[in-house]
């Protein structure tokens, strides 16, 4: 029998900052497409090997919690990362809430 459903990537083309949950580095980029299972965003070609690393994608009205799986050398001096999606952990989304309002005065 065959698959009848398909979950496709779709573009999506935003803006996006890739934050290395461990040492908090920060890698900006712009989204190519998304899924429910994964995201890939086009970033500088500078950019460090992520790959394995948790990270989490801020892009838009998006937040995912990712494994970074695959990065692609292209042709015009960028990389994409491919990306992996992640159910979050209370302790990430504990982190997340205590930083997402550090800055912010009442």
């Amino acid at each position: 029998m065959e698959e009848r459903r398909q979950i496709n990537r779709v573009d999506f083309k935003a803006n996006s900052v890739i934050v290395d949950k461990e040492t908090l580095e920060k890698y900006y980029g712009e989204v190519k497409n998304v899924s429910p299972l994964g995201i890939a965003i086009t970033v500088d070609a500078k950019t460090p090997d992520i790959v394995g690393r948790d990270v989490i994608v801020v892009a838009e009205t998006l937040i995912m919690y990712a494994d970074v799986v695959r990065i692609d050398e292209e042709s015009d001096n960028a990389k994409t990362i491919a990306l992996k999606a992640r159910k979050f952990t209370p302790d990430v989304l504990e982190y997340l809430f205590e930083h997402i309002a550090q800055d912010v005065e009442i």
